[in-house]
């Protein structure tokens, strides 16, 4: 696992020693990157069951405002403390469960959901997302699931945009309301 691009580009990152943590493939997270890359500088970025934290140094690197990692597993807080070092970069590190920290965690413009696939997590995320109003006016989730999971239908203002397939995994995208209100946005372009 390495950072793609930024000011971290070519930093090798720390790989998880446990099983139980699945980092985002290197095909899937340059996928997502491609897709989000005039999206990220200066924005509040949350990655959201953050494992490695590959993604949200992703975004720190590319000129991310702030980064905040949450994961309830300890060693994956160790783990992204390390790769933040490595890339000489800096975040929020939230050991706590995932799906309590979105009861009051205020808004962010980019929100990673990964969790793991089995469980319902993804959905049960999206869904808090959307009853809180985490996302901002001009904000993108991008929420990394099994091919198989149905996530449910965006309602305004999170237009949904589109479904990725890269084998196993399947990568949904959410916009907020300025995006399915601005033709001119090049995202609304891409779709």
């Amino acid at each position: 696992m390495r950072v793609i691009t930024g000011s971290a580009r070519g930093r090798k990152l720390a790989k998880p020693g446990k099983a139980d943590l699945r980092p985002t493939s290197d095909m899937v997270k340059e996928a997502i990157f491609n897709i989000i890359q005039f999206d990220i500088d200066g924005k509040r970025v949350l990655d959201l069951f953050a494992g490695t934290g590959q993604l949200g140094i992703e975004a720190a690197s590319r000129g991310a405002s702030s980064v905040t990692f949450v994961d309830e597993n300890k060693e994956a807080a160790k783990l992204i403390k390390t790769n933040l070092d490595r890339c000489c970069l800096s975040g929020k590190i939230i050991s706590a469960d995932s799906m309590s920290f979105l009861n009051n965690c205020g808004q962010f413009d980019l929100i990673f959901i990964d969790p793991p696939y089995e469980g319902g997590l993804a959905v049960r995320s999206v869904e808090k997302i959307f009853k809180f109003d985490i996302l901002s006016e001009s904000g993108i989730i991008i929420c990394e699931t099994g091919r198989e999971t149905e996530l449910l239908s965006a309602e305004a203002p999170y237009p949904a945009g589109k479904e990725y397939i890269y084998g196993k995994t399947k990568v949904t995208i959410f916009y907020g309301g300025q995006y399915g209100l601005n033709e001119n946005s090049h995202i609304s372009g891409k779709l």
